[in-house]
């Protein structure tokens, strides 16, 4: 079995001179010891820098917003996870026993912060130009592959949008219920446009992920009356 140093090279086509700082950026909190949070931590603030200049340099004419919504994409959780996947960084993760019987190694959100913490172990090893050269090798090719700055908005403010642009006043947002315990709400919103005679409902978590639930159900029926 390769170890880290080696597995490292492969992957990413960085050659680490510390095996113990990239053995603390690929060891979980579960694990006890040196983790990898601080590495974390470092490497997320790194990541957004780059990827924040690969995207005003390769969309010379979008605007601060979409560049934002650019940049939300290419580091969102989602996507560090799919990455640290396919470079197999699950397998080289040292886990707690819990975390280990309870699949800890596939966890989106322990794949992403591992990721982010390799980062900032090549970033402390090599210096800013060594990290930054690693990120774009992950992340150039995945810039012709973004969806559109329209696409990438949130439904809430593209139903916004679409509303004003028809000359129609913006929705009214009411909180119909708040369901179960403290650590476990479900917020149940209901989402009304009067001058269309629309009314949606959605559920969430938090009351902003019940909201935009609700406003992506109405722009669903504002898609119907369109066809």
């Amino acid at each position: 079995m390769k170890t880290s140093i080696e597995w490292l090279h492969a992957a990413l086509g960085y050659h680490c001179r510390d095996a113990n700082l990239l053995d603390a950026a690929l060891t979980h909190r579960s694990a006890g010891g040196a983790h990898n949070e601080r590495l974390e931590f470092l490497g997320d603030a790194i990541l957004n820098c780059v990827v924040a200049t690969l995207v005003f340099r390769e969309f010379a004419n979008a605007d601060e917003g979409d560049l934002s919504r650019f940049r939300a994409s290419l580091v969102s959780g989602e996507s560090l996870a799919v990455i640290a996947a396919d470079l197999g960084l699950g397998d080289r993760l040292h886990l707690g026993s819990g975390e280990l019987k309870s699949g800890g190694f596939r966890r989106k959100s322990i794949l992403a912060d591992g990721l982010e913490a390799v980062i900032g172990a090549i970033y402390i090893d090599g210096g800013f130009g060594a990290a930054q050269q690693v990120i774009e090798r992950l992340f150039v090719p995945l810039l012709a592959q973004l969806p559109s700055a329209t696409e990438l908005k949130d439904p809430k403010t593209r139903l916004q949008e679409r509303l004003q642009g028809q000359g129609v006043p913006i929705p009214v947002y009411t909180v119909e219920s708040i369901m179960g315990k403290a650590h476990l709400q479900v917020f149940r919103v209901s989402c009304r446009v009067d001058t269309l005679d629309l009314t949606s409902t959605g559920e969430g978590a938090s009351r902003r992920a019940a909201e935009q639930s609700a406003a992506k159900q109405l722009l669903d029926q504002l898609e119907s009356r369109s066809q």
